[in-house]
Order: structure tokens, then C-alpha cells, then sequence
């Protein structure tokens, strides 16, 4: 009993999130590439087609749109977001009046509901009354019809994004700038680091756990977007009158339960799933080189 209890008990204990993860994660995984291979109906119906959907997908024009208008979209919302968060982080461990004001105030974005965010963002981005358009008339420029155009459909969206997940990445930075010893900056000090060189050689290259941690999850979230355009574009999955704004999640949305092609919404999901792969593999062999290392 004893070495049963050694050897077998551990395997016992952790098998609940194995279970689940098989159920959830691996069988609907395996169960799409399946789904990808057929021509796959309402009704369930389902006839083998090989790998047709993926020839078919390779060609379609409207799914590359897709693909661009998501990387495009994710480039304009990470890399500011995951900066801004650095900075809001390393001003949050400073010592400053009411500190635990400013680091719980920058979770309420996160609490607030994305159909609030989206709906106050499109007040905001509003062709004729909208409060961005005001202030750039002060400035003596043109209004811009914001739905209209890739670039500013793309701008409008990554500040939505921006806003709602800067201060959940700030304070994960936050907390791991806290983890980090006194000592060394104490002693970088009396080096005479300056707290600029600091924050290169001793916070950052500590950090770099956290920031691939970061840049990971940033990537899934931002290849996967799909609440905020099509809030954005109020609840239709096109993506504006000629998809410039159409994400690859709204893509799929679209090919499966409009159209009803579910082979081939199965299809652009597994290769949603190569590019989310892509995107991660790229990002951590930028991350990993920060503080000079490779």
C-alpha cells in the first residue's frame, strides 16, 4: 500500500485536469480536423472530401482578407499594449501617494464589459458627433469616417483593445518587478547605474519570463479577436462593406452559421490555429533576446 501510495497517488490527483483537458481541449481539436476533411451539413450529413476545403481555402480572397485585417489589427494592438504596460508597471513600483488607488484603478477596464466598451469606443469613433472627430477639427483636419478605410477601422479597434487589457498586463508586470531583489539595484546604485540603465540591465532581463508569458497570451487573444469588431460594426459579421475589418474568428463565424459550411469553417479554424502557432513561435524569439541574450 505504501508504494501504491508513492507511485500511483500523484498521477491520481492531477488526472481530473487531464480528464478535462481531454475532453475539452484534445477531442474538440482532433473532432474539427476531422470536420475539416468532410462536407459537413446542418443536419449532420457528412461526406469525405479530402483535403478540399484546404485547396478552396488557399484560394479564397476573402480569407487572406481576413488574415491580414487580423494580423494587422493584432500588430497595432500588442506592441503598444504590452509597451504601454511596461511603463504603467515600472511607474506603479514607484514609490507614490495613493499607490494602491493607482494600481487597483487600472483593472476597472478589465472589469467593465466589453458591449459597454464597444458601444462608448463607437460613440467615440462617430463620423459626424463623435469626440475624436471634434478634436482632430480643432486641429484644423478633415473628419474621418472611421468604418470606412482599413487603417482607421484597424486604429478604432486596437484602442479597444488597448484600453481594456493594458492594466491587466501592467499588473502582471507589476507584480513581477516586485519579485525582483533590492539588493541588485542597491548595488547597480552605488555603480552609479543610472535608474534608466537599471530598468535595461537588471529589470528587464528578469522580466523575461513574465513577457513571453505576456506576449503568448496577447498573441492568442489578439489572432482570436472577434467581440470587439464585431461590436464594432453592430453585431453583423462582415466586417465593414467590404471587410476591411473582418478577423478570422468573424470569418469562421460567418462560413459556419450563416452559410452553414462547416467543413470549411472547420478548415480556416485549424488554420487559425497554424497562424496562432506562428505568431506565438515569432514572439517568443523576439522576446527571448531581450536583455542581450539570445
Amino acid at each position: 500500500m505504501g508504494r501504491f501510495d508513492i507511485r500511483i497517488t500523484p498521477y491520481f490527483l492531477i488526472s481530473p485536469y487531464f480528464l478535462l483537458f481531454a475532453a475539452f481541449g484534445i477531442f474538440p481539436l482532433v473532432f474539427t480536423f476531422w470536420v475539416s476533411l468532410q462536407r459537413y451539413e446542418l443536419a449532420g450529413d457528412a461526406e469525405f472530401a479530402g483535403l478540399d476545403n484546404y485547396i478552396k481555402l488557399m484560394q479564397d480572397g476573402d480569407f487572406w482578407n481576413a488574415v491580414v485585417n487580423t494580423v494587422g489589427m493584432f500588430v497595432l494592438a500588442t506592441v503598444p499594449q504590452l509597451i504601454l504596460a511596461l511603463m504603467l508597471a515600472n511607474a506603479l513600483n514607484k514609490r507614490v501617494r495613493f499607490r494602491l488607488f493607482f494600481r487597483m484603478g487600472v483593472l476597472i477596464p478589465l472589469v467593465t464589459s466589453v458591449v459597454a466598451v464597444a458601444v462608448v469606443f463607437t460613440q467615440l469613433y462617430g463620423r459626424d458627433y463623435g469626440m475624436i472627430n471634434w478634436v482632430l477639427g480643432r486641429l484644423g483636419i478633415d473628419p474621418v469616417i472611421w468604418q470606412n478605410e482599413k487603417w482607421s477601422s484597424w486604429i478604432a479597434i486596437a484602442t479597444m483593445v488597448d484600453w481594456r487589457w493594458t492594466g491587466y498586463n501592467a499588473i502582471i508586470y507589476l507584480a513581477a518587478m516586485q519579485t525582483i531583489p533590492r539588493d541588485l539595484y542597491e548595488a547597480a546604485a552605488i555603480d552609479g547605474a543610472s535608474g534608466r540603465r537599471q530598468f535595461w540591465r537588471i529589470t528587464l532581463p528578469l522580466m523575461r519570463p513574465t513577457i513571453i508569458f505576456t506576449a503568448f497570451v496577447s498573441t492568442i487573444g489578439g489572432l482570436t479577436l472577434f467581440a470587439e469588431p464585431v461590436l464594432f460594426d453592430n453585431g453583423r459579421m462582415s466586417g465593414g462593406s467590404t471587410g476591411q475589418y473582418q478577423t478570422v474568428a468573424m470569418y469562421i463565424f460567418e462560413q459556419g452559421f450563416r452559410q452553414f459550411e462547416y467543413g470549411y469553417a472547420a478548415a480556416v479554424a485549424w488554420m487559425l490555429f497554424l497562424l496562432i502557432l506562428v505568431g506565438v513561435l515569432i514572439n517568443y524569439s523576439l522576446v527571448r533576446r531581450i536583455g542581450g541574450t539570445r
